[in-house]
């Protein structure tokens, strides 16, 4: 699942080199440039183990890995590893809904309410026109408010009711604003219309007719598979600014999501890229949609805008826009869809190009890193005999840049800390319930002359920062701030930057 940057933190991993000692894949010897580009960005961005798959239309041309999977004891990344698939799981969903539209159980442009009859948004207009490939398509206006599905402490369903709750950011069918929640939605229409579970569809419609014999549906699945990667995240400090490596614990999904709790294999993706590319067709010859059908996932629905944040990511792209579980752009020229997933201590990227049949799947076990971007561009370039460039040192820069950002911000607010402006009120009148009409209740509590802000499954340790605002010390919300609004003498709300300035007032 793609969520923001601030949602996800930082961090990364001390690099183990292959070796035979280690198993690492083999390749032919035909494939050996393919293995020095896998082995190089590994080595280049210090990630603990990584795996690239390429497919030539039907033919698998490389599928290995590299480094390590686990450290303790020691695994050997290989194209048989099982990682997650995080937001790259929509592919998946909007595969299944287009499965359906062949047969004419679902249309694209069906009212939500159609097969989802407790789906509502905030907007009349949006509420009375959004369909399916509203959905689908990331235009339904309403913003990705991450933290009400991220490590929440209810259920799918609830997520889906509380961000639809919110107003709209931009106008309906307006603009471009992704929602992994909207995507739970449109997967949780599907599964009423059939009357089975997602997670049962995906089984019966994709990953037996295909043969994904790695692919499982959530974390609880995974932990069951011996071949599965532990994830890693770089642990930055000012005094440490390139990190030491730490393992990540698992984001644990409380149960199936069609937005982005799919598990895989790169062998696996290698078949996914194939499928894709025959225009849905399995191995064994059996046609399981029409290739005009699994095109409209492929085929841009929303344009989104290049802003100077996606211009560094796409430095040779003019255009782009989101389909139905795949970004649409051109890189150099050429037609690419592609989407990529991120989740606690991992990150992929599944590309295809589809006029060239070409089809490339990144994964690695290192947090909100962007080697997955550097080698899929490398890939690309070797593949189609574009002029090389060096892609790791261009996004480490990008990386570096953004990092060195971040540190500006947090010394600036250091600076700018002014010890003599004390909080208005002791400590302990802070303390208390504070409610979001959808976010829900949290709590201020105050014990041994610490605050403690408590909402969903996050706990923060609060310390003072400067009059009415205190810095979260550790955790998921370190450094950020929150601010309690202290009108009269007494707190009567507080706000967190993390939650885009959200007011919560005190009960």
């Amino acid at each position: 699942m793609m969520l923001s940057v601030r949602l996800l933190g930082s961090v990364g991993v001390v690099m183990i080199l292959a070796s035979p000692l280690l198993g690492t894949d083999q390749p032919s010897q035909n494939n050996q440039e393919i293995q020095d580009v896998l082995e190089l960005t590994q080595k280049s961005w210090q990630i603990p183990g990584m795996t690239l798959a390429v497919v030539r239309g039907q033919t698998t041309i490389f599928s290995g890995g590299v480094g390590l999977a686990r450290k303790q004891p020691p695994r050997a990344m290989t194209s048989a590893t099982l990682m997650p698939l995080a937001s790259c799981t929509k592919a998946f969903t909007s595969t299944l809904i287009a499965m359906l539209v062949d047969e004419g159980k679902l249309g694209w442009d069906d009212p939500v309410r159609k097969h989802l009859p407790s789906f509502r948004l905030s907007d009349p207009h949006a509420d009375a026109l959004v369909t399916l490939r509203d959905l689908l398509s990331h235009r339904t206006g309403v913003g990705s408010h991450d933290l009400l599905w991220y490590r929440a402490s209810w259920d799918l369903q609830e997520s889906i009711r509380r961000t639809t709750q919110m107003p709209l950011e931009v106008p309906f069918r307006g603009g471009y604003r992704y929602s992994s929640t909207m995507f739970t939605a449109a997967g949780m229409a599907a599964a009423n219309r059939m009357d089975q579970p997602w997670a049962e569809l995906i089984r019966l419609r994709i990953a037996e007719p295909l043969g994904l014999s790695g692919l499982v549906t959530t974390v609880a699945e995974a932990e069951r598979i011996t071949n599965r990667a532990e994830g890693f995240h770089r642990l930055r400090t000012a005094s440490n600014p390139s990190g030491t490596t730490e393992p990540m614990p698992l984001y644990r999904d409380r149960e199936a999501n069609p937005a982005g709790s799919l598990w895989a294999t790169t062998n696996d993706l290698a078949v996914w890229l194939k499928f894709h590319l025959s225009g849905g067709i399995a191995a064994d010859g059996r046609r399981l949609l029409s290739a005009e059908t699994l095109a409209e996932t492929r085929t841009p629905q929303t344009v989104m805008r290049l802003g100077e944040a996606g211009r560094q990511i796409y430095p040779d792209s003019k255009l782009m826009a989101y389909a139905m579980g795949w970004v649409v752009y051109d890189h150099r020229g050429r037609l690419v869809v592609s989407h990529g997933g991120m989740i606690d201590g991992f990150r992929v990227q599944v590309t295809l190009l589809p006029e060239e049949q070409l089809g490339i799947a990144v994964m690695c076990n290192l947090h909100q890193t962007r080697a997955t971007n550097a080698l899929t561009n490398a890939i690309i370039d070797q593949q189609l005999g574009l002029s090389p460039r060096d892609w790791n040192r261009y996004y480490q820069e990008v990386e570096q840049a953004q990092e060195e950002a971040r540190r500006a911000r947090r010394g600036g607010q250091t600076s700018a800390a002014e010890p003599l402006l004390p909080p208005t009120l002791p400590l302990s009148q802070y303390a208390g319930r504070y409610e979001h009409p959808v976010y829900g209740e949290g709590q201020v509590t105050f014990q041994d002359d610490k605050l403690v802000w408590q909402w969903s499954s996050f706990h923060a340790p609060l310390e003072h920062y400067r009059g009415d605002q205190f810095r979260v010390r550790e955790g998921f919300f370190q450094d950020e701030v929150i601010e309690f609004q202290v009108p009269a003498g007494a707190a009567k709300a507080m706000a967190v930057k993390a939650t885009a300035g959200l007011w919560f007032r005190r009960k």
